[in-house]
C-alpha cells in the first residue's frame, strides 16, 4: 500500500518542484531586467551614447532580451524586456520579465558659476 501511495505522490512532488524552480528563474530574470535597465539609464544619463547604453544593458540582461533607450532633454529612459524561458516558452504565461528605469541627466563638469564664491 505504501508503494502505491509513493508511486502516486512522487510525480506530483516532481511537478511542484519543477514549477517552483521555474518560477524562481522567472524572478531572477525579472531582477536582471531591472538591474540592466538601471545600469543603462545611469550610463545614458552621464553622457554615454545610446548604443553604449544598449550594449551595457544587453550584457546585464537575460539572453534574448530587447532594450529600448529613449533620451529626452533632461532624462534618459531605458526599458528592458526578456522572453519567458523554460516551461513558460510553451505555456501561456501572463508575466514577462521586464524593467524600466529613468535617470536625470547629469550636468556637465565643471558647473558654470556666476562669479559667486560659496
Amino acid at each position: 500500500m505504501v508503494t502505491a501511495e509513493l508511486a502516486v505522490a512522487m510525480p506530483a512532488v516532481v511537478v511542484v518542484l519543477a514549477l517552483s524552480l521555474w518560477a524562481f528563474g522567472l524572478g531572477v530574470d525579472q531582477v536582471r531586467c531591472v538591474d540592466a535597465a538601471r545600469a543603462a539609464a545611469r550610463a545614458a544619463a552621464r553622457g554615454d551614447s545610446a548604443s553604449q547604453a544598449t550594449a551595457l544593458a544587453l550584457r546585464a540582461a537575460p539572453a534574448g532580451a530587447s532594450v529600448q533607450v529613449t533620451e529626452t532633454a533632461d532624462s534618459a529612459i531605458v526599458s528592458v524586456s526578456a522572453p519567458v524561458r523554460g516551461i513558460g516558452s510553451w505555456m501561456p504565461v501572463p508575466f514577462r520579465p521586464a524593467g524600466t528605469a529613468t535617470a536625470a541627466r547629469e550636468l556637465p563638469w565643471p558647473v558654470p558659476t556666476t562669479g559667486a564664491v560659496p
